[in-house]
């Protein structure tokens, strides 16, 4: 039995709504992939700073360095 027009229409709809959401359910992974990686990047690069600057007072008072 052949379908109608309109039948084909929706299941092609139906098909591309489906890959259109998944595509940006995929987007959005990768976005949140990508701000995660420069959030823990820049709390290194913060964690880093922190310790350098703990190492340069330390040195500026005479102290060495806790680690």
């Amino acid at each position: 039995m052949m379908k109608s027009a309109r039948s084909e229409a929706e299941e092609k709809f139906a098909k591309m709504r489906k890959k259109q959401k998944k595509a940006q359910e995929e987007g959005d992974k990768a976005k949140i992939a990508r701000l995660r990686a420069l959030r823990l990047a820049k709390e290194a690069s913060d964690k880093d700073t922190l310790d350098r600057e703990a190492a340069d007072k330390a040195t500026a008072k005479g102290k060495t360095p806790s680690q």
